[in-house]
């Protein structure tokens, strides 16, 4: 699916001014950092939506991609039929949910008109199930009743509080909910806000935590001014690999062939489903003989395992093990 995305985007900035292109990026990288809640869509007009598109939509599409792949691979068998996007924008997480499953209706909810216009230009022969619907995220939004999944990517730093609870809110009614934010530690800290929410509601948190107790990352008190910080200046966050077509390395100004794009997430169901018994949430240290894996686990929190030659199959395995990954 990434491939046709690539080719949905070429040409995207044809006869878009430099200079405007360059100016709406930095607007957005803003906005994307999470640094300006709103109760008004930050997407204006075509111009700002053409730069979101080619410099967000890569990223966002590999981030949700890997998040949903992490669900899918707890609840085997299963597949949703109705898809409802929140705050979908340009439509990055309709498309990874379309990379993800197959034979279900999307329906992509956004607040900017002009974001679900050029999202169904760009889905338009490519995902033709899929409807595109303005709509307010924050309080009164609900959801149609029977609803399998919903995805809500990089939009609850654009809120404000009341209207991300909301959303969150509404996002609960639904069998099955996959969160993702920026993996900065303002990024974890809203993911980890909205787990709470969704423990609350009944759901079963089944990635990438291995269980729906507390978070045994502990953030740490924050003076009025001060950067957001979590204890040991880390935060749950992972990373998702992201080819740079020659549209995205020049909206980006970048010059290698790919990039990472860190991100922050949850997965919470009402179905029967069971998380992985652990999981990597670092990147694996290889050393001479041994493979150092930083664990998130069900009954120790967060604890480093060290897997050396001795353990033999479960060794090679280690080695081969990346961040993010379930770990038996």
């Amino acid at each position: 699916m990434h491939e046709e995305l690539r080719a949905a985007l070429a040409g995207l900035l044809d006869g878009l001014p430099p200079k405007q292109a360059a100016q709406a990026v930095e607007r957005l990288i803003t906005n994307y950092r999470g640094r300006t809640p709103t109760d008004a869509p930050v997407l204006r007009d075509r111009a700002d939506v053409a730069a979101y598109a080619a410099y967000r939509m890569p990223a966002t599409f590999e981030a949700v991609r890997a998040a949903l792949a992490a669900f899918a691979a707890r609840m085997p068998g299963w597949s949703p039929t109705t898809h409802l996007d929140i705050g979908g924008g340009t439509g990055a997480a309709t498309w990874a949910t379309a990379a993800t499953w197959q034979g279900h209706h999307s329906t992509v909810l956004d607040w900017a008109q002009p974001a679900l216009d050029l999202g169904r230009e760009l889905a338009a022969g490519i995902l033709p199930d899929t409807d595109w619907q303005r709509r307010t995220l924050g309080e009164g939004l609900t959801l149609p009743e029977g609803t399998d999944l919903v995805t809500v990517s990089y939009v609850l730093g654009e809120l404000r509080p009341e209207d991300r609870a909301a959303v969150v809110a509404a996002a609960t009614t639904a069998s099955a909910v996959v969160l993702i934010e920026p993996g900065t530690p303002d990024g974890y800290l809203r993911i980890r806000e909205a787990r709470d929410q969704l423990i609350a509601a009944g759901l079963r948190i089944v990635a990438p935590c291995p269980h729906s107790a507390g978070c045994p990352i502990v953030p740490l008190v924050r003076k009025a001014g001060e950067p957001p910080a979590v204890a040991g200046g880390d935060w749950c966050h992972f990373a998702a690999r992201v080819s740079r077509s020659s549209l995205h390395r020049q909206v980006k100004g970048g010059t290698l062939s790919y990039e990472d794009e860190k991100f922050s997430y949850v997965a919470a169901t009402r179905l029967p489903a069971e998380p992985a018994p652990s999981r990597i949430v670092r990147k694996p240290q290889l050393r001479k003989g041994q493979v150092l894996l930083d664990l998130c686990t069900a009954e120790e929190g967060v604890r480093r395992s060290t897997v050396t030659k001795r353990h033999g199959d479960l060794y090679r395995a280690a080695r081969d093990a990346a961040w993010g990954d379930d770990w038996e």
